[in-house]
């Protein structure tokens, strides 16, 4: 099985987070985006990953760390890490074919930013399968259309009536990627653009029409992290759910002095706390000193010195200094706010 992960948009939803760190690198719940993503996916197909497949961007931004780190990544999975370049953003299909010698055999396809809880068996009757998540407001989503025997027979965007609330959330697998590669290959020669870009669905919309059985595959949770907003929240979901597996988030050696952590929180290596209450939901990154302070409901990151906040539903970057009365901030890498 190999897992095909392309990863070379800059995110600039969530700026100013993603100037310095890559979307898919930036931590949650005390882990990188990306690396959660793979690694709860080798959990869910449950058989060995021979190889995962990175599609980056330029090397100016996704840098030798970046590459080191998803070597890494792969290599506690036991698999061979294959690196490529999407110089130019022309779209999900585009981005995949950068990765053509990658394409064969078994493979998920898992865009980086997005995060899943979820736990069920591959259907081996499917040539391919769709992760969806049932929502509420399926207009403003990428829908799949079933037929009687609930296999997928349409994708529509954003549909305008109603056709389904089963939304998908852009993690695909396929018994051979090599037929999607083919297909990809098509619409790359025949210039086939949606939006001024190549897209992943033009490839599936043509695997079924060649008659490839595209089936569902529902997960518990699905979170975002496209924004501020909605990855501090994703943030503190993670928190829940780690909490309830049982996983120790605190170091051993944290220093409290006259402060109190409510869990569920992860707070890494070398912290000080000092008349300082953190919690709940709140993940404070490695060599993090706060004092004075009261933190719930956050995201912040390594190497910060945070005086007098009192702080909800805030994101902060590394190698920071925060001193002030603000709440629902945002602030990104080697900010100073004194």
């Amino acid at each position: 099985m190999k897992i095909i992960v392309p990863m070379a948009g800059r995110g600039s939803r969530l700026r100013p987070h993603s100037l310095t760190v890559p979307k898919p690198l930036i931590p949650v719940a005390g882990k990188p985006i990306v690396n959660r993503l793979v690694e709860d996916i080798a959990k869910i197909l449950k058989e060995p990953i021979e190889e995962i497949a990175f599609i980056l961007g330029d090397e100016a931004f996704f840098g030798a760390d970046v590459v080191a780190n998803l070597e890494q990544l792969a290599k506690s999975l036991g698999a061979k890490a294959s690196i490529y370049r999407q110089d130019l953003p022309l779209g999900t299909g585009h981005a995949i074919m950068c990765a053509k010698d990658s394409l064969s055999g078994p493979a998920v396809v898992a865009y980086a930013d997005t995060l899943i809880r979820a736990n069920f068996d591959l259907d081996p009757e499917a040539d391919a399968v769709i992760w969806v998540k049932q929502v509420d407001a399926p207009e403003a989503y990428g829908v799949v259309k079933l037929n009687e025997n609930s296999e997928i027979v349409e994708l529509v965007e954003k549909p305008e009536q109603f056709v389904s609330d089963l939304a998908v959330i852009g993690i695909y697998y396929f018994k051979e990627i090599g037929d999607l590669k083919d297909e990809l290959q098509n619409v790359l020669d025949n210039n086939i653009q949606n939006g001024g870009e190549y897209q992943i669905n033009d490839g599936i919309k043509a695997m079924m029409s060649n008659g490839k059985v595209f089936k569902t595959g529902s997960v518990d949770e699905w979170m975002d992290c496209g924004n501020k907003n909605v990855t501090v929240q994703t943030n503190s979901r993670m928190l829940g759910f780690l909490k309830d597996d049982g996983e120790n988030m605190v170091d051993a050696n944290v220093v409290l002095e006259n402060a109190t952590i409510v869990p569920p929180c992860y707070i890494g290596k070398n912290v000080v706390l000092k008349n300082t209450t953190v919690g709940p939901n709140v993940s404070l990154g490695d060599n993090a000193k706060v004092t004075d302070s009261t933190l719930k409901n956050s995201l912040i990151q390594s190497n910060v010195d945070i005086k007098n906040a009192n702080l909800d539903n805030a994101m902060i970057g590394n190698h920071v200094s925060f001193d002030g009365n603000f709440t629902s901030i945002s602030i990104g890498d080697y900010s100073v706010l004194e």
